[in-house]
């Protein structure tokens, strides 16, 4: 199964962090992590019972850690967007759709839990690969801290080891810093960006692209660039495309490619 880490973003009260151990532990989880935490003493040692190892061996560290060594980042929220044109928060998946998500996979997969009072911020959601949401009655949608890991670590319990490795984590940034530069290239609106990104992370985050699939995507564009960029062509065989320098080198028709 994928190495899934239980991410506590700045929780406030140390009950929450304790009973979120206990619920981890339940479901066969250890791997906790917490950014910011507030203090840890008895009363969340006495909530975690027999599952203080958790407690103890606990992460403390911050989010660029957490984004720079996952292969896939899950943000939690019961707050989500009405509409398509707001692409932040949508589209989302239930605990259940997940497991069916990652069911398959081997990598780094982090769940991110917000703050027990506002939640994950639009940044910390924005940056995520996939939205989850628990779907809770319209009367009281949002659910206590630790009754959402408890959920989630339900509904991903016992996942058979998984047999797609995914892209690395450094090899997704340069892919999406590859496309930002890619839309400069074809004028798309600097206004427009955020947004487009967002929902490119969105598509590409659910994909589950291994790092032979990110490769492509990296030879696709930049042969659709030698088309843009002038070049001198006279160093050029006739009918060749011609290659410009770049820091992106990958070429989905390599033949030393053992694919």
């Amino acid at each position: 199964m994928p190495r899934i880490r239980i991410v506590l973003v700045e929780p406030l009260y140390e009950g929450n962090v304790g009973f979120s151990a206990r619920v981890m532990k339940n479901f066969g989880f250890t791997d906790l992590v917490l950014i910011n935490p507030c203090p840890l003493g008895i009363d969340a040692y006495a909530r975690a019972s027999h599952a203080k190892d958790v407690l103890e061996q606990a992460v403390v560290t911050d989010l660029e850690e957490i984004f720079a060594t996952s292969n896939m980042v899950i943000a939690t929220t019961g707050a989500l967007s009405k509409s398509a044109c707001h692409p932040i928060r949508m589209p989302f998946y239930s605990p259940k759709e997940l497991r069916e998500m990652i069911a398959d996979i081997e990598g780094t997969i982090s769940i991110l839990f917000g703050r027990e009072n506002w939640g994950l911020n639009n940044e910390e959601v924005r940056r995520s690969d996939v939205i989850c949401t628990i779907p809770a009655s319209d009367i009281y949608p949002i659910v206590n801290l630790s009754h959402a890991v408890g959920i989630l670590c339900y509904e991903l319990a016992n996942i058979p080891k998984g047999e797609i490795a995914l892209a690395s984590p450094e090899e997704m940034t340069h892919l999406y810093s590859h496309i930002d530069e890619y839309l400069d290239l074809v004028d798309h609106p600097r206004f427009k960006r955020e947004s487009t990104m967002t929902l490119i992370r969105r598509i590409l985050g659910r994909c589950n692209l291994t790092w032979r699939e990110a490769t492509t995507i990296h030879g696709l564009l930049r042969r659709s660039e030698w088309r843009f960029i002038p070049t001198d062509h006279t160093s050029e065989p006739q009918g060749s495309i011609p290659k410009t320098d770049s820091k992106y080198d990958p070429d989905d028709t390599d033949s030393n490619d053992p694919c």
